[in-house]
């Protein structure tokens, strides 16, 4: 296993497991196969190919051995544009997720660029935990982002999924399922193996865990009132609770979205009841400091609300107010689909905001603004590593050339062309 713990000054130590790479599905007719060796693999051949190694063994080929508290290194690649999904599993049979997972912006991976796990300015490392013996760690690529809610779930803040199934079989069982309805050449996996064995180097156990780093005081400026109509005035003296409804009730994707945000030290006291907006539900919040005004937002039929605070609620009830005269969220992004993340500093030097939606995303910075980008081209984005790449964060909105959608970035450029996003450096 391997145990998260902080590159930076650390507030707290919280060990969580990382659950089990996530599985790719096949198509009905090639029903996804069970390997003691390979975990799961597709018997149809495709196309498509992911590579994962570790540090000690970049081919991929050995079985290297670790001794606990030894940091470690997952890297991986993929042949053309996927979704991937990694999953470790220990000698005991315990699984951890540990990509996708909170400090990452996607787990979308552009074809050809190598991906590192973590990379060396992340807010957390991995130290390899035990127990001794065999390690699998099972890399899934997917054309097709896939659900995984029957096997993890993210709880509370934590910045990895809590895996539900334990044991190598359970988890091809859980995977095969999931791919089943996949097209046959639709995904792939790799498998690379690695043994925890010798003197401890320190006190870690657990397979895989992590201490997030200290995030990086955000500097945000006090944004300006929110240009809607604030839902249900509060009387002055009036009280509300998250995710208060006005017949009483509680909207428990809110309660549970207030607590998972510390909504004490980042949303602040509600100032409205929860009310229709849209089709779903919104509440407003004062806010805390630099963190400014907030808003927590959920969509009807999903589980889970989502926080959106200062510099990017301002500019996403804006695009709102400019569509529809907000009465409903932007149709170029949609409701608010993940939690915001601090972005502390980019290899460009750049710190900022980063907030995930259904359609679209936000990235906000002191320095340039408050930017949206949507489709493909934030997928060519994300998949190269978003605004931690050599790209940096945008400097404008997305914005067609000919008919064709581009971005600029800190430190290049995307252009559509023939259909394709292509990317340039400065």
């Amino acid at each position: 296993m391997f145990q998260r713990t902080t590159v930076r000054p650390a507030q707290r130590a919280a060990a969580l497991a990382l659950t089990t790479l996530l599985g790719l599905g096949a198509a009905h007719a090639s029903p996804a196969k069970i390997t003691a060796q390979s975990i799961i693999v597709n018997p149809v051949e495709t196309k498509l190919s992911v590579d994962v190694w570790v540090n000690r063994d970049p081919g991929g080929k050995g079985n290297p051995v670790y001794r606990k508290g030894e940091q470690v290194q997952i890297g991986l690649k993929t042949n053309q544009d996927a979704y991937v999904y990694l999953f470790n599993v220990n000698a005991n049979g315990k699984i951890d997720l540990f990509f996708p997972n909170s400090y990452e912006e996607s787990n979308f991976v552009k074809a050809g660029v190598t991906r590192v796990f973590p990379t060396q300015d992340a807010k957390y490392t991995l130290t390899v935990g035990g127990p001794n013996g065999q390690d699998k760690l099972l890399a899934l690529a997917s054309t097709t982002q896939l659900t995984l809610d029957d096997i993890a779930r993210f709880a509370g803040d934590q910045g990895f999924a809590q895996v539900r199934v334990q044991g190598q079989e359970n988890l091809a069982r859980a995977l095969s399922i999931i791919v089943s309805p996949l097209p046959a050449d639709g995904w792939t996996t790799d498998v690379v193996t690695f043994r925890v064995g010798g003197q401890p180097l320190g006190t870690a156990t657990g397979t895989v865990t992590t201490t997030p780093g200290q995030p990086a005081a955000q500097p945000a400026p006090t944004p300006q009132p929110a240009p809607t109509p604030a839902p249900q005035p509060a009387p002055a003296a009036a009280t509300y609770q998250p995710g208060e409804k006005q017949d009483s009730s509680l909207d428990q994707a809110m309660v549970d979205a207030y607590a998972r945000s510390k909504g004490e030290d980042s949303l602040g006291q509600a100032t409205t009841y929860a009310v229709p907006w849209g089709d779903g539900l919104w509440q407003k919040f004062a806010g805390v400091g630099a963190y400014g005004d907030a808003v927590l937002l959920h969509a009807n039929g999903s589980s889970r609300s989502y926080a959106v605070h200062g510099m990017l609620l301002e500019r996403y009830l804006a695009l709102a107010k400019a569509e529809n005269g907000a009465t409903r969220p932007p149709a170029r992004l949609g409701w608010a689909a993940g939690d915001e993340k601090v972005i502390p500093q980019n290899p460009r030097g750049t710190s900022g905001l980063y907030g995930f939606f259904q359609n679209g995303a936000l990235y906000g910075t002191d320095k340039y603004g408050v930017f949206w980008l949507q489709g493909a081209v934030l997928k060519t984005y994300q998949g190269l590593g978003g605004s931690g790449s050599f790209l940096g964060f945008p400097t404008r909105d997305q914005y067609t050339v000919n008919g064709a959608w581009a971005a600029d970035f800190e430190g290049g450029s995307i252009r559509t062309v023939n259909g394709t996003p292509k990317v340039y450096r400065k």
